[in-house]
């Protein structure tokens, strides 16, 4: 699902940004200025998203944020390339292979909790946060699709992610919401 306060130019410039701000990172240059369009200016949550090779190299985000969109995604940028602790930051010499994808995320509600029903998921369209204590683990829409998962296994990976035990999401005390995210990205090798 598409923000509906994105355009396709706000998106092309978040994007250019994105790939600006990688290049500028990886070769000690300064970061380039935030693009003048509005969706630049909205304040929305983030992820950036960085493949090589169709596997994933970094993916980190903000879920929320009071911070214009392009400083988020000018920052969850770098951090995708330097700070996502399953991987290596990434080095110069991966530029080229390096491909870009952004999650503006948009507001997050709660699932219905006592049952909580799987089925009122919809695996393609809804990213999951499960949070319990000082626990908290995000999917986005994305990984669901590409795992072939149904909701309840989207639920269990969602736990996992957040460090709790796969059927966490049926406990009391457990949140568990949903969000849609505006996806969109580079196509082929380097942008």
């Amino acid at each position: 699902m598409g923000d509906p306060e994105l355009t396709a130019s706000d998106r092309a410039a978040l994007l250019r940004l994105a790939r600006a701000t990688l290049v500028a990172h990886l070769t000690g240059r300064p970061l380039p200025p935030i693009p003048d369009v509005p969706g630049a200016a909205l304040q929305r949550g983030a992820f950036v998203t960085l493949t090589q090779g169709g596997a994933l190299r970094g993916c980190i985000g903000h879920i929320a944020d009071e911070r214009p969109l392009g400083d988020v995604v000018r920052e969850m940028t770098v951090a995708a390339a330097r700070d996502d602790p399953r991987f290596a930051p990434v080095a110069p010499d991966e530029l080229p292979d390096l491909v870009l994808e952004i999650s503006v995320l948009l507001p997050a509600a709660p699932l219905a909790t006592t049952p909580l029903d799987p089925s009122g998921i919809v695996v393609g369209r809804d990213g999951l946060i499960v949070r319990r204590g000082r626990h908290v683990g995000l999917l986005l829409p994305q990984v669901a699709t590409e795992y072939h998962w149904e909701p309840e296994a989207f639920l269990a990976a969602t736990c996992r992610k957040a460090g709790l035990p796969p059927h966490a999401w049926r406990e009391p005390g457990t949140e568990v919401l949903a969000f849609q995210a505006d996806v969109f990205g580079e196509t082929g090798e380097g942008g």
